[in-house]
């Protein structure tokens, strides 16, 4: 029968070290926050190696006294916590004790430190957990510890070590995330004798951030500054056109500890829905403040898995932070200036690159203009706005008066139209026209906007121009200001008092009807057609139980679908903004999304990407000539609605040139 017995502290303390101490990046964490624990201001690293041969931490901070060494490096021993209490009201970034003992178990460790009461210092040596007498040694104020060797005895654990460039790069962020978290704290990482970051103390926390990510990241923030009795959210997030293929630039702050969360990932995601392209992932910078009693923070060795009291409350309140803030920013991107030289003038529009700047302005003035014009303009047929409350916040919007309600035209009108928009335009009837065979996406049709005016068969005769003529509000807002003109048959060009805005017609029509749809689904008014008779629609297995699964969902939507026996179903109605789409055409693209990724996905995942469906083939596609008339009413939409700035697929709708960036490159300056 095996005997039981108590490992040795030796073996203790390499088993602790394979939990805490995974890679040299592990000790410069845990050495890090030590050192920020001590109160220290000033704090130098220099590593060898990629960390394996050197890793050396200076700090100003309070020190260790002499007959405290031997216990800085026993297991077990901090002076962080006094009793069981304070495990459950942790105020440090460190707490268990197992960091010192555990490096110097698998490493050559010399520990210097003075405290301001001592006129000199004492050191300690460590080599493989055998501890050498201490003895006085020349020393500022403060602590300085070098590892050497690290894993000299573990060999397992040291062939499994990448190369001294990746563990450098590991090093490097370890570095960075402490950086961020203490900007008021002086910090130097050298690596083999060359300084790589040496960040001066700030207040203020965007340059901080400027000096590890550069002027791309930094110009791009947006300040966040959110907090209630339980929730404190303040830092930077940024602009949407600055993103990333994955989410390691999250960096998100629990009371100053660097955590990864993936509740608060999630609520930062949904806060981008629809600015953000699918692959790409927001870059944030933010700390959130709790009480400490409310988080438990010994769930992992490492520290950066944390458990939420109430997590709810935290996520909801950074998705409302977030989107308040979106709601009240101007997003639409910017373009940066070329810095090509005279020599390459020829070239500068490929040098042309979406941007991001802060700025933040609200959209309620826009919004309250258009509303009164709206309301100033009562014969003409135009959506009824009011308030409504979405998902991202208050906004204004059309929504979706049944037909018999809605604002009609008188019939002298020139802009009357015999048939009510489906666009939330005046004057627009949406017709389909029926693509050759073969011809381009979108179901094999395209869409095209066509006025009820009387001057349309001129317009129609123009249409070979390659640039349409500026389109005037005059007819509609009575003010006979320029608005925009259309070139390529698929961009319109408008001004705004700050300079040039480029559109893409696509992309703003898609996000105009992505609204009203949306409104229209919330408020339960969405127009549907009913078939006089049912069309029957054979399908697969796996999409006639998808379609029959997920009917509610569908019939948000407009979609209604009934079993008729086997794998076909009947198709009773269907959005009448697709009223030219064949039903059973209609309803395999709208299967897609929920036959795809093999799982059922969640129901408003689902109804986002079948409202998207939905604007993108209703709307106003690139190729289609718009008239003077189509463009004025178009640009009129593009604020009264959220977020359209962005498609819903994340596309941006539009770039703007300052006047500033425009004389520029005209060397008009």
């Amino acid at each position: 029968m095996p005997t039981i017995r108590q490992l040795p502290i030796g073996l203790v303390n390499k088993i602790a070290a394979g939990e805490v101490i995974e890679r040299p990046a592990s000790v410069v964490k845990e050495m890090l926050e030590n050192s920020i624990d001590a109160g220290a201001t000033h704090v130098e690293i220099a590593v060898e190696g990629g960390g394996i041969e050197l890793i050396r931490i200076s700090d100003n901070g309070c020190g260790i006294p002499s007959d405290q060494l031997d216990l800085a490096v026993a297991p077990h021993a901090t002076s962080k916590l006094q009793s069981s209490d304070d495990l459950f009201d942790v105020k440090t970034l460190g707490f268990r004790g197992e960091a010192l003992a555990s490096i110097a178990e698998i490493s050559h460790l010399t520990l210097r430190s003075r405290t301001r009461e001592c006129d000199s210092g004492f050191e300690l040596c460590v080599k493989g957990g055998e501890k050498e007498p201490i003895r006085p040694c020349s020393a500022p104020v403060g602590t300085t510890i070098e590892i050497r060797h690290l894993f000299f005895n573990t060999p397992v654990r040291r062939k499994f070590m990448k190369t001294s460039q990746t563990e450098m790069g590991h090093v490097t962020e370890a570095f960075t995330r402490i950086a961020l978290a203490y900007p008021h704290v002086h910090m130097v990482l050298t690596n083999n004798e060359r300084v790589l970051h040496d960040l001066l103390p700030t207040e203020r926390w965007s340059e901080r951030i400027r000096a590890f990510f550069g002027d791309e990241v930094a110009d791009s923030l947006i300040s966040i500054d959110q907090r209630d009795e339980r929730v404190g959210i303040h830092g930077y997030v940024t602009d949407p056109s600055v993103s990333r293929s994955n989410n390691r630039m999250q960096y998100l702050f629990l009371n100053g500890r660097y955590i990864r969360d993936k509740s608060l990932q999630h609520a930062l995601g949904e806060a981008y829905r629809g600015l953000l392209m699918v692959g790409r992932m927001p870059v944030c910078f933010l700390h959130v403040q709790v009480d400490p009693k409310t988080v438990d923070v010994n769930v992992h060795p490492t520290k950066v898995e944390v458990r939420f009291e109430d997590s709810g409350a935290i996520y909801t309140r950074l998705l409302h932070s977030l989107r308040h803030k979106f709601l009240n920013s101007d997003l639409v991107a910017k373009v940066r200036t070329p810095t090509a030289s005279p020599s390459m003038a020829p070239t500068l529009a490929d040098d042309l690159a979406p941007i991001a700047t802060t700025h933040h302005v609200s959209n309620e003035g826009r919004d309250s203009n258009l509303l009164h014009w709206a309301k100033s303009n009562a014969a003409i047929a135009v959506p009824d706005f009011r308030p409504f409350e979405g998902s991202g916040g208050m906004g204004y919007g059309s929504v979706g008066l049944p037909a018999a309600t809605r604002p009609v035209a008188r019939m002298d009108d020139p802009f009357y139209s015999p048939e009510p928009s489906h666009l939330g335009m005046p004057a627009f009837a949406l017709q389909r026209q029926a693509q050759p065979a073969g011809g381009g996406g979108g179901g094999g049709q395209s869409t095209t906007l066509e006025p009820w005016l009387a001057d349309h068969e001129a317009n129609a005769s123009a249409a070979t121009t390659p640039v349409q003529h500026f389109a005037t509000s005059g007819s509609i807002a009575g003010s006979h200001k320029q608005l925009g003109f259309q070139i390529h048959n698929r961009y319109l060009v408008t001004e705004d008092e700050a300079g040039m805005v480029l559109i893409d017609q696509h992309a703003l029509h898609e996000r105009i009807l992505y609204e009203q749809v949306k409104n229209k689904v919330m408020s339960k008014s969405l127009e549907r057609q009913r078939l006089l008779v049912p069309e029957t629609v054979t399908l697969s297995a796996n999409e006639a139980a998808a379609a029959i699964e997920s009917r509610e969902t569908l019939a948000e939507i407009g979609i209604e679908v009934e079993p008729f026996g086997g794998d076909t179903v009947l198709v009773t109605s269907y959005p009448a903004m697709l009223a030219k789409m064949q039903p059973a055409e209609m309803l395999r693209q709208v299967l897609e999304p929920l036959m795809a990724g093999g799982k059922k996905p969640d129901a408003r995942d689902l109804l986002d990407e079948l409202m998207n469906m939905i604007a993108c083939k209703a709307a106003v596609k690139a190729g289609d000539r718009l008239s003077p008339d189509e463009i004025t009413a178009l640009l009129e939409q593009r604020h009264c609605y959220q977020d359209t700035h962005h498609c819903p697929h994340g596309r941006p709708t539009a770039l703007f040139f300052s006047r500033e960036q425009l004389d520029k490159m005209f060397k008009r300056t």
